[in-house]
């Protein structure tokens, strides 16, 4: 087989796998979050919704919020992988596609606050997640690529 025959095989092969990936982010998008319109969540979530919007991410306000949201989360997280507390380590236990889907999450949620700051929550979450520098660049620089971050903070 000659290297153009062959590059072009190599180049089929990864938007095959790309493709791939793909396709389990499309699914993992019209399955998000679908637990929360389901009981037990789903009560929690209508109660609790609107007290998050109001609050700061990260404060002992929403800390308290989330330790009244308790069960309703643990619900949450054992049926949703995209959430570090679905996994027995944390981050580490987490797919690349986990990780993606994690980080839109983030960025949707800051959307929802008053003052939400998607640069302040990967800041907060390493802190919180137990996660290195190294994945909190990856995460930033992935936020920036998307336009959902800025040099300076989000935007």
């Amino acid at each position: 087989m000659s290297a153009v025959a062959e590059t072009l095989k190599h180049i089929r092969r990864v938007q095959e796998l790309l493709g791939n990936l793909a396709t389990d982010l499309i699914r993992r998008a019209a399955i998000h979050d679908a637990s929360k319109l389901e009981s037990p969540e789903a009560e929690v979530f209508e109660e609790y919704t609107a007290k998050l919007r109001g609050c700061t991410y990260g404060s002992d306000e929403y800390k308290s919020f989330l330790a009244g949201m308790k069960p309703a989360l643990d619900h949450h997280y054992a049926n949703n992988p995209h959430h570090p507390e679905h996994h027995a380590d944390g981050v580490r236990g987490m797919t690349l596609l986990d990780v993606v889907e994690m980080l839109a999450d983030w960025k949707a949620a800051t959307e929802r606050h008053a003052d939400g700051d998607l640069a302040k929550s990967i800041e907060l979450n390493q802190k919180r997640f137990g996660y290195g520098d190294e994945l909190k660049g990856i995460l930033s620089n992935t936020a920036r690529a998307m336009g959902w971050l800025r040099t300076s903070g989000e935007s």
